[in-house]
């Protein structure tokens, strides 16, 4: 009787976690999620350039305006995770998004922020490649300077979300585990702004 073949190494399952809860203070209360790019809500831009970059599946955390971003913009083959404590900062939505992984077989979680439409699927394959076990850590890096994508290997999570508090999101435990942080230099292929004010918008097209 002939033995079956072995199974070739699983390729890992990066999930992309996608937030989008921001309610756009600075730009008059506008949720960043439904800002307007390519004619489209600018969220659904974003979980394009996630599954463009090979993540998959792709969990959307929304808070502002949630009910309208639900209806406005096709997020189908997305899991919703609602969070309602999005005005306390980015820490809880990391939190929200981190706890609707850890049922699935994700071996890591690469987060994006919605208000990044410069940063594009090229970035994110880059930042995705550089998953090596569940332990991984790595970092979009700006001339040097880290920004996102952000790439959270899974056996990371629980402290993540432990120390996520605020707006600081990972912050600070990236911070504290530098030296196990891969930092991939991006510059070349993406551009790190943030449509954050009435003067971000001329970014949006």
């Amino acid at each position: 009787m002939a033995h079956p073949l072995p199974h070739p190494s699983k390729e890992p399952v990066v999930a992309g976690l996608l937030l989008a809860a921001g309610g756009g203070r600075r730009l008059g209360g506008r949720p960043k999620a439904l800002l307007r790019h390519r004619g489209r809500p600018l969220v659904e831009h974003a979980v394009r350039v996630l599954r463009a970059g090979g993540c998959g599946p792709v969990h959307v955390v929304l808070g502002a305006a949630a009910d309208r971003v639900r209806k406005e913009a096709d997020l189908s083959g997305c899991v919703l995770v609602d969070n309602p404590e999005w005005e306390e900062g980015m820490g809880s939505s990391l939190r929200a998004g981190l706890e609707s992984l850890d049922t699935t077989e994700a071996d890591a979680a690469l987060v994006s922020l919605v208000d990044q439409p410069g940063i594009g699927p090229a970035a994110v394959a880059r930042i995705r490649a550089a998953y090596r076990s569940r332990d991984s850590l790595a970092a979009a890096a700006y001339e040097g300077e880290r920004g996102h994508p952000v790439l959270f290997g899974a056996h990371c999570w629980k402290d993540i979300a432990a120390s996520a508090v605020g707006d600081r999101g990972a912050r600070a435990y990236l911070k504290a585990h530098e030296s196990s942080l891969a930092l991939i230099e991006c510059g070349d292929i993406a551009e790190a702004y943030d449509i954050d004010t009435a003067e971000d918008l001329t970014h949006l097209e």
